[in-house]
């Protein structure tokens, strides 16, 4: 099963919105299978914008940063199609053009699932379901990606398995 990443989980994941928010998304991007992730293109721009915008990081390292996360899992280009796909679900589901891009992105590479704190969690598009791993209780196909014997895990409960250092 594929799972697209949506740009807060990775701007959690460094540390943008606190230590917490660090914590939980550092340990579901551990507990994820490798090949199973792809990064929509869309996240990394936008990534570089929160580094360097809210986090006052400096445009060398947030290049940088982007460069380490597209070495850590495929990257996904928007395709002239995507973009037409993201038109559409702005216009019929009034999505942010750049949310629909990133799902129709993920709709395209054959994902299941988009983990995302700020789109409609549990909104189904295109083969795609939007879930918000730090809500609990944890959304079933997730935990069957997680390898956990149920969905009933919250954020920061312990899965069924370690989660990788």
């Amino acid at each position: 099963m594929k799972v697209a990443l949506d740009t807060n989980i990775l701007a959690y994941a460094e540390g943008v919105n606190g230590i917490g928010k660090r914590d939980l998304a550092l340990e579901l991007v551990r507990s994820l299978p490798q090949g199973a992730v792809i990064i929509p293109v869309q996240v990394l721009g936008e990534l570089f914008n929160v580094l360097t915008r809210k986090a006052g990081r400096s445009r060398a390292d947030a290049r940088e940063v982007i460069l380490e996360w597209r070495d850590a899992f495929s990257v996904i280009e928007t395709t002239p199609e995507a973009m037409l796909a993201a038109a559409d679900l702005a216009t019929d589901h009034h999505f942010g053009i750049w949310d629909a891009v990133i799902l129709s992105v993920a709709s395209q590479a054959g994902c299941r699932l988009l983990l995302s704190e700020d789109l409609q969690d549990g909104f189904t598009w295109g083969g795609v379901t939007v879930v918000n791993p730090i809500a609990s209780p944890g959304h079933a196909l997730l935990g069957r990606l997680l390898g956990r014997d149920d969905a009933r895990h919250g954020p920061g409960e312990q899965p069924s398995r370690p989660v990788p250092e």
